[in-house]
């Protein structure tokens, strides 16, 4: 196994970060209409958090913030304790941000190695690590395959592993059971769970499917139009409050 994955970051080390990301008094509108109202999010390494809500509520809009693909209208966000309110996307995965949006985002004419590659770019290597391949060795066998032509499960898998090869402390997935088959998003589920419990990286992911928070989460916050309505660990999670805040 290749021990480009088992280093953490040059810029910070998990231990140094201790909450390795959080939010304070996030503020976010879109010309006159504004999405995201105060919100306040710690990410501590070692720990899953999740954000739920219904369509529309604010959770992507949430995580771009986060990214530096958006620019905040108030508040700020801090990694390892250090601002990174104004700085650029590319710096924040510099510094040990990995990122798999909604939608996978693959490229689909490109192998599934030179997918992991482009994703190699952020942290200025150019060797896809073995442990990539371990960690999902669907990926191994299908290295030579177009992205476009790898199934939902296995596109996620791809997205996912593309962002490992910058060896985040912090991993932020948007939705990433959405359109994959049961048994997949139980094997991703417990790669995330093994990598957070291995590496000690924190975790935030948007995610809608409750039976996957309440297995693999450490706890959640619940969105409505912009704010966070409710908060907890994963316990804490019950029938109630999903018919509350979540059922359609």
């Amino acid at each position: 196994m290749s021990a480009a994955l088992n280093q953490p970051p040059v810029s910070a080390t998990n231990s140094e970060w201790g909450s390795l990301l959080e939010v304070k008094d996030l503020e976010f509108s879109y010309g006159e209409v504004q999405v995201l109202r105060g919100l306040d999010l710690v990410v501590e390494a070692g720990k899953i958090v999740c954000v739920m809500g219904r369509n529309g509520v604010g959770k992507t809009t949430l995580l771009r913030n986060v990214m530096g693909l958006e620019t905040l209208t108030k508040g700020s966000i801090s990694l390892g304790g250090k601002d990174f309110t104004r700085r650029p996307a590319s710096e924040r995965a510099t510094a040990g941000i990995g990122y798999v949006p909604q939608g996978r985002q693959i490229f689909p004419r490109l192998t599934v190695e030179e997918n992991l590659k482009v994703g190699l770019e952020a942290a200025g290597k150019t060797i896809v690590p073995d442990e990539v391949y371990t960690i999902f060795p669907i990926l191994w066998e299908m290295r030579r395959r177009r992205g476009g032509d790898l199934s939902g499960g296995q596109q996620q898998q791809l997205a996912i592993s593309r962002a490992l090869v910058t060896n985040p402390s912090i991993l932020v997935l948007d939705e990433p059971t959405e359109g994959i088959q049961p048994n997949v998003i139980t094997e991703i589920g417990k790669v995330i769970r093994r990598l957070v419990e291995e590496r000690n990286i924190a975790v935030l992911l948007v995610e809608q499917y409750v039976d996957f928070v309440r297995e693999f989460a450490d706890s959640f916050h619940v969105m409505n139009r912009g704010s966070f309505v409710a908060e907890g660990v994963t316990d804490e999670l019950d029938d109630s409050l999903v018919r509350r805040h979540l059922s359609v």
